[in-house]
């Protein structure tokens, strides 16, 4: 077998190799760098180490695996693998401190970091410039007619260029594979002789042990690449899976960012910098690796953006509504965006996609209703079939031909989403679903809609790589507290808030809801172990109970009666079928509601004691709000609005308030919900992605909770509007994104669950073969 150190002999894909600038002679062992007047000849070892790293380009090699490729029968010193790295950077006249061929990962190893290219044409004319562009963007001030360019990154800080590939085709040859695995034998032989020499009373009686730590090992099939305080969301692989981009507040900034790195634990990078008051959110990397597109907002703008993975040309492509932020992805000829459902001035669309050379719109053509919500569209890795989620909360997977057509449904789910991709074989999706109030990553097989469990709990986000066969997500799980937060009087930067914790615990307590008496709070905590519901007053502590036979959902809080004494909670059985539920908060006695709908969402009281609202989803996933008269059996169906995401009975004026699954805003509509009453009532609050962030205060004001970058849980009146500056409740701890709730004569106390520890990390791992077998964490 041929070592990666006698390149003369070995069968590689060409003599020629281009590293960035520099052309390689792998038989002569010359590199050839611009401006130099000849070529530097390098020794056999450093030739090598060149090819391990080209080999493994873009990824970081320790100085371990290093010698164990170049070095294999000796026993060499450190210095060896120093030195040859030198003579490698001279010749490519690179500099250590601003490296742009090979950098240094302290502790850890080095990385290539130039884009490689095998040269195939032979003879003199071989170390010609041969680097592939892309045409419609190797101007970094390339523009339309409709998207300037917009100004690169900051020079002073430019990030080191790194590899992509031309074609999904593995980068290493037949050889250099083998070599790679017989190097692994060697080691593990090595370990073997190495433990048998060391420990032989062991070894013999390792078959009989049947006590203490033996036999026993992780079965984690992940590993975590990053570990920064803080949070680390929305990972975006380049198509080797090399690097992984995703989204992070920078030390020091205010807002978010997308950052860059290895997949391995190695430093990030810095990529995009939005301006003050902006953030970057939502990369998504092309099919042809050279460029990631992102997302950008501010308080009263969004634009779609393409950045280098290197940071040398940033461009704006298209612009959105901040209310409703789209899901996109690219096409697969990275010529195009695909975008999700979208409002505009006709009002909302269905899937549509942005030609990045004319900035034009082209609508896919496919049966849409303007009240069904088609979100995270995504091409098949073959480039036949869309797949999109349809009407998120309780979404579900479905599935047109790629020019267009009829759309059929893949999976019958009715599942809390958070995030999917194909996998790379493209005969199933990754995703990751709402189970027990945890998100957990699942494989959707696409011919069966069979879903099984992939073995990671507590993940978000997947993204699978183009020609890799492995995924990143996000793994996350945020810890929350209640409190209670007295507002402070008047308007100004001057007001100090009284915010104290309610019942402290551990665990994960959400949706507050305090009963109109001002004294007990129902909520939502895992504090048992499981997702239960709580009831305690507020005065004292010692009075909490968790209420016995219901399994709470996560989504909307449990609702109040207006006499204080009943309670109304939706979830699920022990079948895992979606009920509604009816609790007397004294006795703690619990009845199952007949209710017709059979996956209901959200419920409320009428002021009328045989009155109840629902919202739940019909058979296609679409919410529809209904009011139900409950005297008679089965119950009678007395008024229904299509497409609500939640809703409020204000009972005191005589309506509900509502937002909508497709736009930002909210509506009233009177108690009977006649459609003639539907009436508007603010055209950009509350924004789509916040659409259960706003509560009815006693004296009919409505409140919004939302985000800012100099505070994290900030409260305003929305209606009407412009009716005082916001309140920052709290100016570290965000609060949950799914409820709030106002006590207090005039809504003057708040009750929210702020984020006691959150910890976001970016996950990693390689998938197995796919093959008949069934793996055990995946299927086929």
């Amino acid at each position: 077998m041929q070592r990666p150190s006698e390149p003369s002999t070995s069968p590689l894909p060409s003599e020629r190799l281009r590293v960035g600038e520099c052309v390689v002679d792998v038989p002569l062992r010359e590199i050839r760098a611009p401006g130099k007047r000849r070529p530097l000849r390098i020794t056999p070892k450093s030739m090598g180490v060149l090819l391990v790293l080209v080999e493994q380009a873009g990824r970081v090699v320790s100085r371990d695996a290093l010698m164990t490729e170049v070095w294999p029968d000796t026993l060499p010193t450190n210095d060896v693998v120093t030195q040859a790295i030198t003579q490698l950077r001279k010749a490519f006249d690179d500099e250590r401190g601003n490296p742009r061929y090979i950098e240094t990962i302290a502790k850890n190893g080095y990385r290539l970091l130039a884009p490689i290219e095998w040269v195939h044409s032979g003879g003199p004319s071989a170390s010609a410039e041969v680097v592939a562009t892309d045409e419609r963007w190797s101007d970094p001030t390339r523009t339309t007619a409709k998207y300037p360019a917009i100004a690169g990154a900051d020079p002073t800080e430019p990030l080191a260029p790194v590899p992509f590939p031309t074609t999904s085709s593995p980068r290493g040859t037949w050889m250099s594979i083998a070599m790679v695995i017989a190097a692994v034998a060697l080691l593990v032989a090595g370990l073997l002789a190495w433990a048998l020499v060391r420990a032989p009373e062991e070894s013999e009686a390792a078959p009989v042990a049947v006590s203490g730590m033996q036999g026993l090992r992780s079965d984690r099939p992940y590993r975590l690449i990053t570990s920064a305080p803080g949070f680390e969301l929305s990972p975006a692989l380049s198509p080797d899976a090399g690097l992984v981009a995703y989204v992070a507040i920078p030390e020091g900034q205010r807002g978010t960012a997308i950052l860059v790195q290895t997949t391995e634990q190695t430093q990030p990078r810095q990529l995009t910098r939005p301006p003050e008051g902006s953030d970057d959110t939502s990369p998504s990397w092309s099919p042809d690796g050279r460029w990631i597109a992102f997302m950008r907002l501010s308080e009263d703008s969004c634009s779609i953006r393409l950045v280098t993975p290197n940071a040398r040309a940033e461009h704006e492509v298209g612009a959105c509504d901040r209310r409703s932020p789209p899901t996109f992805d690219w096409t697969p000829d990275s010529n195009g965006l695909i975008f999700g459902s979208m409002s505009t001035g006709e009002g909302a669309v269905g899937l549509r996609v942005l030609d990045l050379d004319s900035g034009q719109w082209r609508p896919i053509e496919y049966p849409h209703d303007p009240d069904e919500l088609d979100t995270d569209p995504r091409y098949s890795p073959d480039g036949r079939w869309i797949v999109f989620v349809r009407n998120a909360p309780l979404g579900d997977f479905w599935r047109i031909p790629a020019q267009g057509g009829n759309a059929e449904r893949l999976s019958r789910l009715r599942a809390d989403l958070r995030g999917w991709d194909w996998s790379p074989s493209g005969r199933g999706l990754l995703f990751s679903a709402m189970v027990d109030g945890e998100y957990r990553l699942f494989k959707l097989d696409t011919s069966t809609g069979e879903a099984r469990p992939v073995g990671v709990e507590d993940g978000q986000a997947p993204v699978a790589a183009r020609s890799r066969r492995a995924i990143a997500f996000v793994q996350r799980r945020p810890y929350f507290g209640l409190y209670r937060v007295q507002l402070a009087s008047g308007d100004g930067p001057g007001r100090v808030h009284v915010v104290e914790p309610l019942f402290a615990s551990s665990s994960r307590d959400l949706l507050p809801s305090i009963a109109p008496d001002g004294r007990q709070l129902a909520f939502v905590s895992d504090r048992s172990g499981s997702n239960g519901l709580w009831v305690g007053d507020v005065t004292q502590p010692d009075t909490l109970r968790m209420m016995g036979g219901v399994r709470p959902g996560t989504r909307y809080a449990p609702a109040w009666s207006p006499d204080s004494r009943r309670l109304l909670a939706t979830g699920t059985d022990a079948h895992g079928r979606g009920v509604v539920q009816e609790l007397m908060a004294a006795s703690g006695q619990v009845a199952t509601l007949p209710v017709p709908d059979a996956d209901p969402l959200q419920a409320q009281y009428s002021t009328s004691e045989n009155r109840l609202f629902v919202l739940a989803a019909s058979e296609d996933g679409a919410p529809q709000l209904r009011l139900y008269d409950r005297s008679s059996r089965p119950w009678r169906s007395l008024g229904r609005i299509d497409g609500v995401s939640h809703f409020e009975v204000d009972g005191p004026r005589n309506r509900i308030l509502f937002t909508r699954l497709t736009e930002a805003g909210l509506w009233e509509v009177s108690l009977d919900l006649t459609t003639a009453t539907i009436r508007r009532v603010s055209a950009s609050e509350p924004t789509a992605d916040r659409y259960r962030m706003w509560r009815v205060a006693p004296d009919g004001e409505i409140r919004y909770l939302e985000r800012l970058q100099d505070c994290a849980a900030s409260l305003r009146r929305i209606v009407p509007a412009n009716a005082g500056s916001p309140r920052c409740l709290d100016q570290l701890r965000r609060s949950a994104v799914n409820g709030f709730s106002l006590g207090g004569p005039r809504g003057d106390v708040a009750y929210l669950a702020l984020v006691d520890w959150d910890g976001a990390d970016i996950g990693y791992m390689e998938l197995p073969k796919e093959t008949a077998e069934v793996v055990p964490g995946w299927i086929k």
